[in-house]
């Protein structure tokens, strides 16, 4: 295993909950530290740009009250995930706050900046970074992230290509920091396998949008609960990077999901609420197949961990 620095080295479970576009918020970040595994949400999620001072205050508050009265079993840390790309102009506002909180753990994707990674390093944070491909690994490590997150073929939202066999491997040779691994990670049986890769943690998004507390609609839970792998689709129309989605939103958006047109990654936009992208057109990845049911966050952390130790008593028989 990785050396692996604090807040990441005592976790309950070896698992992270991806930050979800629109769909994590405090409640949902609060139930999955609670469960034992470590809670994400952009900060881009708070809107107006002030709402995040009073969601970060509600999370670290909430969740300092809890370790207080559960002494012997404290929550796991939380992460905000930063979207370090020319189109973000709350950056540097998002980061102030995040500061001024003392975030634990931040997942910084679309680009690698020393001066973040900095911020997050003044006060003892740890900065994971998004990565689709051992050289862009590279580049971020050499920007000073602490370690990776990769995201390999099928994860759900800007995915990439890469095998997650090739792209551990490949990351391993060089690296021995942490390192989370996602793409169609949604039962325990795969975090183990992630573990065995090479993999410090699994990075589980997708399968958390079925759960109560994340603010997604019902329908959109329901066809999480309801679709699989053959129903995801890869394309770049809705934000100019490639990403996964599923085909029955892009249907009920009145489009092909067989034949959709090629975007231009110059028109990506992360700073505005006009893109029908993750709200209208709902991200997800492949993992899905093994989501039957909408339940608490509670209950699917619990499941996750049963059927972990499951799978390590197969293996170990």
């Amino acid at each position: 295993m990785s050396r692996l620095p604090a807040p990441l080295n005592a976790l309950p479970l070896p698992i992270i909950g991806s930050p979800l576009f629109i769909i994590s918020n405090p409640k949902l970040v609060i139930a999955q530290c609670i469960a034992g595994v470590v809670g994400a949400m952009p900060s881009l999620n708070a809107r107006p740009a002030s709402q995040l001072d009073e969601w970060l205050a509600e999370i670290t508050e909430t969740l300092a009250a809890y370790n207080k009265a559960h002494p012997d079993k404290p929550a796991a840390p939380f992460a905000i995930n930063q979207i370090v790309h020319k189109s973000n102009e709350r950056l540097e506002h998002d980061m102030e706050m995040c500061v001024k909180y003392k975030v634990p753990i931040y997942i910084t994707s679309l680009g690698a900046r020393e001066d973040i990674n900095a911020a997050a390093h003044s006060y003892g944070g740890v900065v994971l970074h998004d990565i689709i491909n051992n050289k862009f690994a590279h580049k971020a490590i050499e920007k000073g992230a602490d370690g990776l997150v990769a995201v390999a073929a099928g994860a759900g939202g800007h995915a990439g290509v890469k095998s997650p066999f090739a792209l551990i491997q490949e990351i391993r040779q060089w690296f021995d920091g942490p390192v989370a691994l996602s793409g169609a990670i949604s039962t325990g049986g795969a975090v183990l396998a992630a573990q065995a890769m090479g993999a410090d943690f699994a990075y589980i998004g997708s399968a958390f949008i079925a759960t109560e507390e994340a603010r997604a609609s019902d329908a959109y839970k329901q066809a999480i609960v309801d679709s699989n792998s053959d129903d995801i689709v890869y394309s770049n129309l809705f934000t100019g990077v490639h990403g996964n989605y599923l085909a029955p939103s892009i249907r009920a958006a009145g489009m092909d999901p067989d034949n959709l047109p090629e975007s231009d990654p110059s028109k990506m936009n992360f700073g505005g609420d006009k893109s029908k992208a993750w709200k209208d057109i709902w991200g997800c990845g492949q993992g899905i197949g093994a989501i039957s049911k909408v339940q608490s966050t509670a209950d699917f952390v619990a499941q996750l961990k049963r059927e972990y130790q499951e799978a390590r008593q197969r293996v170990c028989a």
